[in-house]
């Protein structure tokens, strides 16, 4: 039987295929390192013991280029690549959040996404939240995080949905 870090893999791989996608974020330990750099409250997990069940990544930029990302002037990899570390952030990208099946509707995303908003609202003065959701539950998600955060959402459309 395949572990909870396995089967959080084998998830990421089919909801974004990013390996066919060269334009998304293809998360590994260099992307991490980077957003750690942008902020430490980047990259969030959740887990009992046994392995992560649940992944939720989100990450400051400015406003400049999360207009060029959602009018699709620059790709989400790009939007990445350009964010400058250490700067004045002013939007907060929710990039991705994976959560296995028997622990959906749990709350689980919403509250480490909460969190992580929160923390980096302590060092920057977020006007907005922005989204590429890939599924009508992680659009809904994504509203449900503007409204507990207060902040306005901007959605970027995909068409795969």
């Amino acid at each position: 039987m395949a572990t909870l870090f396995e089967r959080m893999i084998q998830l990421a791989d089919e909801v974004f295929e990013v390996k066919h996608d060269p334009n998304q974020l293809d998360v590994n330990e260099e992307v991490i390192q980077r957003l750690f750099q942008i902020h430490p409250a980047t990259v969030s997990e959740y887990n009992e013991g046994e392995g992560p069940a649940a992944w939720v990544l989100v990450f400051p930029t400015t406003s400049a280029l999360m207009h060029s990302f959602l009018k699709g002037a620059i790709s989400e990899k790009e939007l990445f690549e350009q964010t400058p570390i250490g700067a004045s952030y002013d939007s907060i990208y929710l990039c991705s959040a994976l959560v296995l099946e028997e622990y959906r509707r749990q709350g689980i995303v919403k509250n480490l996404s909460t969190l992580s908003i929160q923390s980096i609202c302590k060092t920057n003065q977020i006007k907005q939240l922005f989204v590429w959701a890939f599924s009508t539950e992680g659009d809904a998600c994504a509203t449900q995080i503007a409204k507990l955060t207060s902040l306005p959402l901007l959605k970027r459309e995909n068409p795969k949905h």
